[in-house]
C-alpha cells in the first residue's frame, strides 16, 4: 500500500492467522511516485525470509532473455516469487527489496515491469537500487533482493 499511514496485512500461517502490521515511513512524497516507500515499521511478525538474489535463470541456473531487460527483470520476479511460494509467503511479504543492475538508465526505462508486479501486491517496499559493474554472469543485467515477512 502506498502513501504515509500504517495498514494491516492478515496471512494465514499453518491454519491460524497472523496480523501483521506494516507502519509506511515516507517524510517526503517523491519516492511514493517511484514506486517505493522510504521505510516501513513491521510490528507483529513471527517470521522473516532472508532471500538470496534472483536473476534471469531457468530451473537448472542458465542465463535467459540476454539483452531483455524487461524480460530479465519478469523472470527474476517469477523466480523470487517462487522462493517466498516455498515459506508459504508471497509479494505482499515482501518488505525490503533492492535491486542491483549492470545499467541503472536501462533499469529506470523498465521499472514499470517491477513496480507494476509489486502495486499489484499492494506493496512498495524499500529498498537499494544499485548500479555495478557485473553480476554473477555477464549476461545478467539485474539481480532483485528480498525480505519478507509475515
Amino acid at each position: 500500500m502506498r502513501g504515509s499511514q500504517g495498514f494491516n496485512v492478515s496471512h494465514t500461517k499453518r491454519g491460524r492467522e497472523q496480523a501483521v502490521e506494516r507502519t509506511v515511513v515516507n517524510p517526503w512524497p517523491w519516492s511514493i511516485k517511484q514506486g517505493f516507500n522510504q521505510g516501513e515499521v513491521v510490528t507483529g511478525s513471527t517470521r522473516t525470509l532472508y532471500c538470496a538474489g534472483q536473476t534471469s535463470v531457468d530451473a537448472d541456473g542458465a542465463v535467459l532473455h540476454v539483452g531483455d531487460m524487461a524480460a530479465q527483470i519478469t523472470l527474476a520476479l517469477d523466480n523470487l516469487e517462487a522462493v517466498l511460494r516455498g515459506a508459504g509467503m508471497s509479494l505482499a511479504n515482501v518488505v525490503r527489496l533492492n535491486i542491483y543492475t549492470t545499467d541503472v538508465d536501462l533499469m529506470f526505462e523498465h521499472i514499470g515491469a517491477l513496480d507494476g508486479r509489486t502495486a499489484a501486491a499492494g506493496v512498495a517496499p524499500p529498498g537499494v537500487l544499485l548500479g555495478v559493474a557485473r553480476l554473477a554472469y555477464p549476461e545478467l543485467l539485474v539481480e532483485l533482493e528480498a525480505t519478507a515477512a509475515d
